[in-house]
């Protein structure tokens, strides 16, 4: 099947229509209205060489917010109060450092400044969150992501100290959970997430939850 190539027309391809790798179409642009039609359409992107790429894995990695898994030296971390949390409160920091630590770590990175602009710019609008760790006065550790309906769509996250990402991540979702989140996105395979409970499902399923926990009108 040939990849779709995207215009400035509002449209995805159905997601099963996607590339065995899950590369589903690459093109167009992030606009506000296109990265909520891809999110409700379980529709993510990456960049590569500067194009943006659209992706629909089957399966999909989620994770469902009551089954986390917290481990004993995770616990005696929170109890000890090394971190502190904060939520929402400094999401360009956290999407700026996750784009520098992450370019440091591999040969690129996929938030190039069009994806950070964009993801600010939902942040702005009230779509985009952001959970925080902290030492003191110093941004340690946190992630970021895209909020509709009862779905978190999990983006990226860093780490500036040993476990400071793994705490953030914690306390986020217990945050989610109250908020009434019934899905957490995790896009595809790590070994890090898994360790927190995240788990494998058809994408058939994770498209029919999306329908299921996102109004129309989000």
């Amino acid at each position: 099947m040939p990849l779709h190539i995207l215009s400035k027309n509002l449209w995805f391809p159905p997601v099963e229509e996607a590339l065995s790798d899950g590369l589903l179409a690459m093109g167009g642009d992030l606009s506000l209205q296109r990265l909520l039609l891809a999110y409700r359409n379980g529709i993510f992107p990456w960049y590569e060489d500067e194009i943006p790429l659209w992706w629909a894995p089957d399966p999909r990695f989620i994770l469902f917010p009551q089954k986390i898994k917290v481990s004993k030296s995770m616990r005696s971390i929170i109890k000890k109060e090394i971190f502190r949390f904060s939520y929402n409160q400094h999401f360009r920091e956290v999407i700026e450092n996750c784009q520098t630590i992450n370019r440091q770590n591999q040969e690129g990175t996929w938030i190039t400044a069009e994806i950070k602009n964009a993801y600010i710019d939902l942040h702005k609008k009230g779509y985009a969150f952001s959970g925080e760790a902290w030492q003191g006065d110093k941004l340690v550790g946190g992630l970021y992501g895209v909020k509709l309906g009862r779905v978190f769509f999990g983006e990226s996250m860093f780490s500036k100290f040993s476990n400071a990402s793994k705490f953030a991540f914690i306390q986020l979702v217990q945050l989610l959970i109250e908020e009434g989140i019934a899905l957490i996105d995790c896009q595809i395979y790590s070994e890090h997430l898994e360790s927190l409970g995240a788990e494998m499902i058809e994408r058939k399923t994770f498209q029919q939850m999306l329908q299921d926990l996102i109004p129309i009108t989000d």
